[in-house]
Formats: structure tokens, C-alpha cells, sequence
């Protein structure tokens, strides 16, 4: 790091001692997002890290956004949720292509930590082929009619504001987006259910929901644009990811270091050392990994696909992996609810999926590696296209 980044990294981690240390296995238990923490965020500047000062933002680089979701989950790990709601995916795109208007309306409460935005990408039979997604939306009069349904939208329960991916027409040219709001006629949301770490989503249904033109967010053609910016959100991903696996890492070497069987503690077993050598191996290359792609971001503040792909990755295996290996260290107590090392591995998992799963991410590696596109689609499907 830099001075300057050392300097902030210094002081989040003071305000997250002082202010979120305590409450924080209580807060990782609770699904619902925890706004009171937005707003205390808000007040320091760590909501819209990465958005121009023109639109109400800080400014600020990648790295610095990274920084804060460093330096918050090594404290408590569900805050983190809330800098990356505040810097990355739905958020980050929002400021990208909305318009003076859009922003006018919607971004000071987002940035002020009132409410939060969702993400409406998944559906039923589109998750990993995004591009099969069946939501319609009909151009009528000054407004669009939506159809269609969407699954796994995080933060779906608590959001006020929902960017909702659409075909406008047929193939990859006919995806855009719009902006919906709770509330809009047609526009139901379905009974939460949980995700294995513990947070909740709704199903999004859309039934000739009219949405204003002036809700438009990105026409035909606009998914390419989408998918640039939601490398972003990857980043955001790999961070919070890389940060439970160190959390899970210090709980456990603090246990090992303290807890003593057969006479000696346990840090003193050769089996245990190599482990916690291993764990930190897998952290620091994924660290560098993820530092790399954040620094590297071009002056658009996009990162390159490459190096998201290979760092999301890298991230996301080690996260789990530390956070996994730490339960087993830490027995009984490991995976007990009353430490947050479970809490770690449960919430490093799902992040194996979300944001582009490290299947799909490999094939993204090996076309890089080859210098050429593997198409996934069955021959068939890209004929008919």
C-alpha cells in the first residue's frame, strides 16, 4: 500500500474496532440487511468509494474500496456486506449509465445509507447462461411492460430499488436493463427464503409491471456494457471472499496459540503448523492476485476481465478452503454458532457461485490461455441465434 492507503486502512479499522466489534456475532446471524450500519458508513465517506464526487461519490479508486472491505470484515464480517453494497455490483453500474435524472432521484438515499439496490439477473432457467434470460419488456407508449421472473436477487427483501436485466428483443443485442421500484403495479415480491449462509432472498415477478421510460437504464445492446461493469462487482466478491477466509485464519490461529491438549497448545503440533502454513499460502497469493486486478483497472475504472477472472477465483477457493480448514482446527467451538468461524466458511461458499461461479470462471482463464473463445452453447442453440 501506499502511505495514503496505509493511512485510510488505519482508520477504518479504528472506526470498525470502536464502532462494530461489539454486535458482531449478533449482526452475522441476522438476514435482514443491516441499514443502521449504512448509515454510520455512510457518515465516513466508505458508501460510493468509487463513484465520481460529481454524482455524490468519494472519488476514489478500486483499491480503496477493496481497502475498506479489508479492513471492515476483519472486524465484522457482515458489515462488509454493506461496502459492498455501496461500491460494487447493482450500485456501480447504476452510476456507470444512469442518467443526470436517475441519479438526481435515486442515488442520494443509496449513498446516504438509507436504502439499498438489488440485483435482478437470475432466473430460473438463466443463471450461468445469462444471456437465455426470458424477462420481456414491450415498448408501449412512454412506458415498458415487463414481464418474466427473477431468483436469487441479493438483498431482494430489504431493497427499494431493483435493476432488473431484460429482453428487448431477440439475441445478446436485445438485453438491456430498467429501473424498478417496490411498490410499481405488477411488480410482487415473493416470501423470502434462506440461503445456506443465512441470508434471505425473494423471487421477483413481474406481470405487466409498467415501468416509466424514464426508468430505463440501459436499451438494447446495453448488456455488453452490463457485463464490462460487473467485473467490478467481482472484485467486490474476491474482497469480502479473501477477508472471512483471514477472519476464519486469525480465530483459528488465536485457538491454536491459546487451546491445549495432551499438555501443549496447540500451534505446537507439527500437523497444525503445516496447515495454518498452507492457509497462508493460499491468502497472500490470492491477496497479491486481487491487488493486482484492483490496481490495474483502467482509466474507465473497469479492471481487466483476465486478471478479475484469475483473482475472483483465486479468492473465492482460498476463502473457503482457510475458512473450512479453521472449523476443523478449532473442533467443537469451530462449529458452533457461537464463533463466527462457521459463519465464515458458510458465506465464503456461496460466493463459489455468485458473481460468476469458479467453473465459469475457469473457462474465462483458458480462453486467455489459448487466445481464442470456447463457446458453451450446444451448436444447435447458436445456429437458431
Amino acid at each position: 500500500m501506499t502511505e495514503e492507503q496505509q493511512l485510510f486502512a488505519d482508520s477504518v479499522r479504528r472506526f470498525a474496532e470502536n464502532n462494530l466489534r461489539e454486535g458482531a456475532l449478533k449482526r452475522a446471524h441476522d438476514p435482514r440487511f443491516p441499514l443502521d450500519v449504512a448509515r454510520e458508513l455512510a457518515g465516513l465517506g466508505l458508501l460510493g468509494i468509487t463513484i465520481p464526487q460529481g454524482d455524490g461519490g468519494q472519488g476514489g479508486t478500486l483499491m480503496d474500496a477493496v481497502i475498506a472491505i479489508e479492513q471492515i470484515a476483519a472486524v465484522c464480517p457482515r458489515s462488509a456486506d454493506v461496502v459492498q453494497a455501496g461500491n460494487f455490483g447493482p450500485i456501480r453500474t447504476f452510476a456507470e449509465y444512469a442518467s443526470a435524472e436517475q441519479k438526481r432521484r435515486f442515488m442520494p438515499d443509496l449513498l446516504e445509507g438509507r436504502k439499498v439496490i438489488s440485483l435482478g439477473m437470475t432466473e430460473p432457467d438463466a443463471g450461468s447462461a445469462l444471456t437465455e434470460l426470458r424477462t420481456t419488456a414491450r415498448e408501449d407508449g412512454d412506458s415498458y411492460i415487463v414481464n418474466g421472473t427473477k431468483v436469487f436477487s441479493t438483498h431482494s427483501p430489504d431493497a427499494d430499488l431493483f435493476l432488473v436485466y431484460v429482453r428487448f428483443g431477440p439475441g445478446v443485442k436485445g438485453i438491456g436493463s430498467v429501473l424498478l421500484e417496490r411498490g410499481m403495479p405488477g411488480f410482487s415480491i415473493g416470501q423470502p427464503s434462506p440461503f445456506m449462509s443465512g441470508e434471505e432472498w425473494c423471487q421477483l415477478y413481474f406481470e405487466d409491471c409498467r415501468v416509466p421510460k424514464a426508468n430505463l437504464l440501459l436499451g438494447p445492446g446495453g448488456f455488453k456494457k452490463q457485463i464490462s461493469g460487473f467485473n467490478v462487482e467481482r472484485l467486490g466478491n474476491s474482497s469480502r471472499a479473501l477477508a472471512l477466509g483471514r477472519y476464519a485464519f486469525n480465530l483459528a490461529r488465536d485457538h491454536a496459540m491459546t487451546r491445549r491438549q495432551f499438555g501443549r497448545a496447540l500451534c505446537e503440533f507439527q500437523g497444525l503448523q503445516w496447515k495454518f502454513a498452507d492457509m497462508a499460502l493460499k491468502l497472500e497469493s490470492a491477496q497479491l492476485l486481487l491487488y493486482r486486478a484492483a490496481t490495474n483497472a483502467g482509466e474507465d475504472g473497469l479492471p481487466d476481465p483476465y486478471e478479475t477472472a484469475i483473482a475472483k477465483a483465486a479468492c473465492n477457493l482460498a476463502g473457503f478452503d482457510v475458512a473450512n480448514e479453521a472449523v476443523q482446527i478449532m473442533g467443537g467451538i469451530g462449529y458452533s454458532q457461537e464463533a463466527l468461524a462457521e459463519y465464515c466458511m458458510r458465506r465464503t461458499r456461496g460466493w463459489m457461485i455468485a458473481g460468476g461461479s469458479v467453473e465459469i470462471l475457469k473457462n474465462r482463464i483458458a480462453e486467455h490461455v489459448f487466445d481464442r473463445r470456447f463457446d458453451q452453447r450446444a451448436q444447435q442453440a447458436v445456429a437458431a441465434e
